[in-house]
């Protein structure tokens, strides 16, 4: 009976992977975004930083939300290398 309470224990106080990074929402106004290609090239950037993000694109209103674990510094960075700068 003593093991089966210490090996509970010992799970019960595991550390939490690092793979279970908290999500955050980010929203960035891309004026260059105008089109079809342009929404494809921006999921393939923020997905080159972050495969797991979830990308809403508001192609009319040219705005681009994302739930991703990456800082929003990061995204930033993979759209403006991608030819479309947050404005």
């Amino acid at each position: 009976m003593a093991s089966f309470k210490l090996a509970f224990v010992l799970y019960s106080f595991r550390p939490v992977s690092q793979s279970r990074k908290r999500h955050t929402m980010h929203e960035f106004k891309l004026p260059d975004m105008t089109c079809g290609h342009c929404k494809a090239a921006v999921t393939e950037a923020l997905q080159a930083v972050d495969a797991q993000a979830q990308i809403t694109i508001d192609l009319p209103a040219r705005l681009l939300r994302v739930e991703s674990s990456q800082p929003q510094a990061a995204l930033a960075v993979a759209l403006s290398e991608a030819g479309y700068p947050p404005a």
